[in-house]
């Protein structure tokens, strides 16, 4: 299948709190916050939620194909995607930009505050699914800037194309009449469970009217795992237990990228939701969103260790 991803490309600036941020928040004062947080640790990762869903799938063996802006320093990152077996083709450089970067620190709960400089992806809406030359099978509408997701949302449904709609991070930014056009009539809505419930506050959706607008919803509960809605089915994907965590960040994509790896296979959502699943949990086990690493013999074995397949992966190792 040719699957476009359509997403931000960042890089991620990532540092530890070695403490709690709910001790230095005071409740009766929000409206005149000031904090300041000495972090004991910092590293500069590749990152942005087009490549980190790409990078997944290409450890799986998939030929993802991202489809975004981005600025004049990524030659670098474009050479290391392509080495992790990444089609790059479709990221537009912005000239006299720098490529969009993430700024997140976590404390020792894994609570986590970020900002985000768009850069590049300011321009994303400049690029267009009608200029690929042919027509994906699915196109991955994830966070970005907010006009270029509502062009490509809009592109999909003008030409009969499937999409994935993942506002995530964006919620916040987009407003409940925005919601409502990228839930109705998409294949997939990928989400967590307070983005769930705050799509239905801002959209005046209920719950039961999400799941009968999309043909399938999944919504991930974090340690309690996940949930796959298709109609009136509903299937439950139990957590892989992680070693240690790490650093959550990323984890998402990294469930999102395990997920498509399995549908672009023809496979059942059962094993799409495992497979999401077990490529989480790799990610929180290591720093950043693209810190993980596997060969696929590793993760078939991992996997046969918390789930049945029934031999279904041994389609992963034929060219191992």
């Amino acid at each position: 299948m040719n699957i476009i991803i359509t997403g931000s490309v960042a890089y991620d600036y990532l540092m530890t709190f070695p403490g709690k941020f709910q001790e230095h928040i005071l409740a009766d004062q929000l409206d005149t916050i000031s904090l300041s947080f000495l972090v004991d640790k910092m590293v500069r990762l590749r990152g942005g939620i087009a490549p980190n869903i790409s990078y997944t799938m290409a450890l799986l063996g998939g030929n993802p194909k991202p489809f975004a802006t981005v600025g004049t320093d990524f030659e670098e990152y474009r050479l290391w995607l392509e080495g992790k077996g990444v089609d790059t083709t479709y990221l537009k450089v912005v000239e006299d930009k720098y490529t969009a970067s993430f700024f997140a620190t976590t404390d020792q709960v894994n609570s986590q505050l970020a900002s985000f400089y768009p850069g590049a992806m300011g321009d994303a809406s400049i690029m267009s699914i009608k200029d690929l030359g042919f027509k994906p099978d699915l196109v991955v509408v994830s966070p970005n800037d907010p006009a270029a997701m509502d062009k490509f949302v809009a592109e999909c449904k003008e030409e009969g194309i499937d999409y994935l709609y993942d506002p995530s991070q964006q919620l916040a930014r987009i407003d409940g009449e925005t919601i409502r056009t990228g839930v109705e009539g998409a294949k997939f809505l990928f989400v967590n469970e307070y983005e769930f419930g705050l799509i239905q506050k801002k959209s005046g959706l209920s719950e039961e009217d999400v799941i009968s607008q999309v043909e399938i919803s999944v919504v991930t509960l974090g340690e309690k795992g996940s949930v796959i809605y298709q109609g009136e089915n509903k299937i439950n994907i139990s957590a892989v237990v992680p070693d240690k965590i790490v650093d959550p960040t990323g984890a998402g994509d990294a469930f999102r990228g395990g997920f498509l790896t399995g549908y672009n296979k023809g496979w059942d959502l059962q094993t799409c939701g495992q497979m999401g699943s077990l490529t989480a949990t790799y990610c929180l086990e290591n720093d950043g969103p693209q810190g993980h690493h596997y060969t696929k013999e590793m993760y078939v074995k991992r996997y046969r260790e918390h789930f049945n397949d029934n031999g279904l992966l041994d389609e992963l190792l034929v060219n191992e």
